[in-house]
């Protein structure tokens, strides 16, 4: 409908804005292309986005839901986006907005939200977990080198790593761009696991667009290069350059170069440490000399070196004297001793029959037993009488007993 106004006639300012929003609301819906410079997420079910133009100074208000934005995947700020807009006047303010109904991550972000799922799927079944790396030797006898035929990669790192040390290589050559680079990576590094002398395999390649090195990132190769028993080196692209290869070998190096100098050592480094470790090592053992030759100046002033036998001098007197009276000791007790021996031994004679016979009594005995009664010893019976100077045999005529009193 054609409104139509003069200073006199003028329309209502609603009626203006009214118009203008249903003129915006028969637009209809339309798809763009932008980069999303700003989410404001919130806990209500309307989202806030900000789109700007790739080329131009242009930006707009964005409203979403939570479904539509989460169904986009990983979404950082910069990413470049096609949207499904319907345009829209909030008549109070008259404010141009727009409804986003559909969203889609396009051209390098589609890559990396492609990239970041296959990375978080990866991850989630601990292919890059740290116990999982594979420490690299410190001279290895062969280095595998996995790259493009001669390509400034393949360059780089056999170049620097003569400079820092006589290392041998085997140079596996493979596509390293396009649909079958993957495939024929994985071939190489079969090849270079399978060769026993070779105690480390390099994956290098110089820098290129998002694009280049999608190769490194496909999940055939990571998990081939997981389940190498070879520790491998990443060395793909620049610095920030960061495909899934870099997750899953058991050392990251920035660039091609750099892995040059992670897989051997610098030989003049290491002849300077060794230079300076024997300079070290001199000066210690120079030290710990002098602080012996002193320690055993210090012992030989002391005098128990310088005469070791005056030590023994008080010890010596002290042994005489103990040895002097343990020999009086000794010899009291065998003095006592004997006084006692004696005494006991002259008790023994005294008692014993040995002392009676010599006083002039005689012991008779019948052969078995002793008589002690004339009772015991009957008429006729033989008897032998036992004196101090030997043994007389006796007959019995007869037995005379005496009266009790």
């Amino acid at each position: 409908m054609t409104l139509t106004s003069s200073p006199d006639r003028p329309q209502p300012l609603a009626r203006i804005v009214g118009a203008v929003a249903d003129w915006v609301g028969r637009l209809g819906e339309i798809w763009v292309e932008a980069q999303v410079i700003e989410i404001k997420r919130r806990a209500a079910p309307t989202q806030f986005l900000t789109l700007r133009d790739r080329f131009a100074d242009v930006s707009c208000s964005v409203t979403t839901s939570a479904f539509v934005l989460d169904s986009a995947g990983p979404l950082p700020e910069g990413s470049q986006v096609r949207a499904r807009l319907k345009p829209r006047v909030w008549e109070p303010n008259a404010s141009l907005s727009f409804e986003c109904l559909e969203l889609q991550v396009a051209g390098t972000g589609r890559l990396l939200a492609e990239l970041d799922a296959r990375r978080r799927k990866l991850q989630a079944e601990g292919l890059f977990d740290a116990h999982r790396k594979k420490r690299l030797p410190l001279l290895p006898r062969r280095i595998g080198l996995i790259t493009g035929k001669d390509s400034d990669a393949e360059h780089d790192v056999l170049r620097n790593v003569s400079r820092r040390w006589p290392a041998r290589f085997t140079v596996a050559h493979s596509l390293v761009q396009g649909p079958t680079a993957a495939a024929s990576v994985m071939q190489a590094l079969h090849s270079l696991d399978d060769d026993p002398e070779v105690d480390v395999i390099v994956i290098a390649r110089g820098g290129g667009a998002l694009e280049d090195l999608l190769p490194f990132s496909d999940e055939g190769l990571v998990r081939a290069v997981s389940a190498c028993r070879t520790p491998v080196v990443s060395a793909i692209g620049h610095e920030s350059d960061t495909p899934l290869l870099d997750f899953v070998a058991d050392l990251r190096a920035s660039t091609p170069t750099d892995a040059a100098s992670r897989v051997v050592p610098d030989f003049t480094a290491e002849q300077d440490l060794i230079a300076a470790a024997r300079t070290r090592l001199t000066a210690a053992i120079t030290a710990r000399l002098g602080q012996a030759a002193q320690e055993l100046a210090e012992l030989r002033r002391r005098p128990v070196l310088a005469s070791p036998a005056a030590a023994l001098e008080g010890h010596r007197d002290r042994l005489a004297l103990l040895r002097h009276r343990l020999h009086s000791a000794v010899e009291r007790q065998l003095t006592s001793r004997q006084a006692e021996l004696a005494s006991q031994l002259s008790t023994v004679r005294a008692l014993s029959p040995a002392a009676t016979l010599q006083r002039g009594y005689a012991l008779l005995t019948d052969g078995d037993r002793t008589i002690s009664s004339v009772a015991d010893a009957p008429a006729g019976g033989t008897l032998t009488a036992h004196l101090a100077d030997g043994d007389l045999t006796l007959t019995t005529q007869a037995s005379h007993p005496k009266e009790p009193r």
